[in-house]
């Protein structure tokens, strides 16, 4: 059984001693392919060096994360756009994040908005990250959705009516992760409730959001096996059927194939 984790940071520090042992953990564990997004000029290098390390296997995507926006956004953008290359798989990280401040509120619109509009140009998927913003985020993407060719809308943790707001973008899956194994996640009861399996892929967002019975380590690939095996509970199907699922969605969404 093998499955697709679409959401890694592989290229950070925390993955500098070990990187090799973690990515034969991943192998071993069944995961056969890992989206590696950008989040800013750093990683432009980064995120292209581990790609090239593991071709075929890890994929990279490019964007200017919201948390990285501040007043030289446009300047920050060119520099990301002139570095996007056949290779490349997605626009992403990027998206709306107003959880610990607005204090770029406009800069983050109208970065988000420039990056949605690369998506069009150049047909590729977007990887979206949004915290406390929804309500302006589904609104950006509304004005283009016609012509988005889709995506992730990576780690959700929302009820049934925002997971329903997200579905109306029929090109979009939702990108599940640990939070759904967590002992007070709702995800087990809301996503069944709302959410078709051909709606959703995997992801770790490692280092970050260990799944239970991890919690307190640092995140890895391999970990994405306990999000599948939740998965397939809350659904009440077998652990192969919602990975083959998740991989066709993968295949649809970002042409990772498994």
């Amino acid at each position: 059984m093998q499955f697709v984790d679409t959401h890694c940071h592989l290229d950070g520090e925390e993955f500098r001693e070990d990187l090799e042992a973690v990515i034969t953990r991943a192998r071993e564990a069944g995961v056969a392919a890992i989206g590696i997004p950008g989040i800013n000029l750093q990683s432009l290098d980064t995120v292209i060096d581990v790609c090239h390390r593991y071709p075929n296997y890890c994929y990279p995507m490019l964007g200017l994360h919201p948390e990285d926006v501040k007043a030289d956004w446009r300047e920050v953008l060119e520099r990301i756009k002139a570095a996007i290359t056949p290779e490349v798989i997605a626009i992403g990280e990027v998206g709306l994040d107003y959880y610990w401040s607005r204090e770029f509120e406009k800069e983050q619109l109208e970065a988000f908005e420039e990056q949605v509009r690369w998506a069009v140009e150049l047909q590729l998927p977007l990887m979206i990250h949004c915290r406390k913003a929804q309500n302006e985020m589904v609104a950006i993407i509304k004005e283009y959705q016609k012509d988005l060719p889709g995506g992730v809308f990576h780690c959700f943790t929302g009820n049934e009516h925002e997971a329903e707001e997200l579905l109306q973008f029929d090109r979009f899956v939702l990108g599940i992760g640990g939070v759904s194994t967590f002992k007070k996640s709702h995800l087990p009861e809301v996503l069944p409730a709302v959410v078709p399996l051909d709606r959703i892929v995997l992801e770790t967002d490692s280092p970050y959001m260990t799944p239970v019975p991890k919690r307190g380590e640092r995140n890895e690939p391999a970990y994405v096996a306990y999000v599948l095996k939740r998965l397939a509970e809350a659904y009440g199907v077998s652990e192969e059927e919602l990975a083959q699922k998740t991989n066709d969605n993968c295949k649809k969404v970002l042409n990772i194939s498994a």
